[in-house]
């Protein structure tokens, strides 16, 4: 994997670097203050109302030059079902918005709400939560050092991916799916399973339109490095036996995205594939323990 974990930027002129280059891993002052807000999440009841922060002027301005960065860039490289979404979405351009306005407004349009997590969260809990309608967000910020990229999940990723997914219809019944799947299972292998696919569709997929690759992943469409470099990505077919043999590193630009012609084709795909798996699923799709293992990192999310 060390081809990929040297594809992470950890300067802000986008040099790239080890992922543990980046201050975001190594700013003891910022590690402090990412802990402080994280630690709310202990012993957080999904469904519990998430407590506000008040965040500093720093850490509104890193949302303020992440939204309009992101916002031109989208417009230019995400597919019209994002850019439809993204019209209805609780987005605004001059705060970073709490996670009870943005539950509010997803609720209205979707039913689902956001969910209080404190950063990676383990698969049965994540995927599992989402047959209810809850997605698991976290609430820090991203280190305003390299505000256009973070190694891992932050408020940034969270609203700009998956709040625009979630205020359409159409990308919340794909969540569904996978939370009613990771339901129904026990098995670790299976659910990293169901992780992987997940990777590969809701975080870093792709659709073809007019020859042209447009992102829908929530890791593209909150990275404004990443989306603007869709065309130097290795780019294949929609394949669940492809994507369950590909390896990933969760903290770096992804050389190997998956495209669908349509988010018709996504949502046909995943759910032929998440209705036929049970436990003993795993071995079904080539998969033993030591693939599970070397595939993914649990599940998580770039910005």
């Amino acid at each position: 994997m060390s081809d990929i974990q040297l594809q992470t930027p950890v300067a802000a002129d986008g040099r790239l670097g080890a992922a543990v280059e980046h201050p975001g891993l190594r700013d003891p002052r910022y590690l402090r203050r990412r802990g402080a807000i994280a630690a709310r999440a202990r012993s957080h009841r999904v469904g519990d109302p998430s407590p506000p922060v008040n965040y500093s002027e720093a850490e509104e301005q890193t949302w303020r030059i992440v939204h309009q960065a992101l916002w031109t860039a989208q417009r230019e490289h995400a597919c019209r079902a994002v850019l439809d979404a993204r019209g209805q979405a609780p987005i605004p351009a001059d705060h970073i918005p709490q996670h009870g306005e943005v539950g509010s407004h997803l609720r209205r349009l979707t039913g689902f709400d956001f969910t209080l997590a404190g950063g990676v969260v383990e698969n049965k809990r994540f995927l599992g939560s989402m047959a209810d309608g809850y997605f698991h967000a976290v609430q820090f910020v991203r280190h305003p050092a390299v505000p256009l990229f973070t190694p891992e999940p932050d408020v940034i990723h969270d609203v700009f991916g998956h709040g625009i997914h979630l205020a359409s219809p159409a990308f919340a019944d794909i969540y569904r799916l996978i939370g009613q799947a990771a339901m129904r299972v026990e098995s670790k292998d299976v659910l990293q399973m169901i992780s992987d696919v997940y990777w590969f569709t809701l975080e870093y997929g792709v659709l073809d339109e007019g020859g042209d690759p447009k992102a829908y992943g929530a890791a593209l469409l909150s990275s404004y490095g990443e989306i603007r470099r869709l065309r130097r990505s290795r780019i294949r077919p929609l394949n669940i036996r492809a994507i369950l043999a590909t390896e990933y590193d969760i903290c770096g630009y992804q050389p190997v995205l998956f495209s669908a012609r349509c988010l018709n084709e996504v949502t046909d795909t995943l759910g032929g594939f998440l209705e036929q798996l049970d436990d003993e699923s795993a071995p079904r799709f080539g998969r033993t323990p030591d693939v599970c293992a070397r595939c993914g990192g649990g599940t998580g999310a770039l910005g």
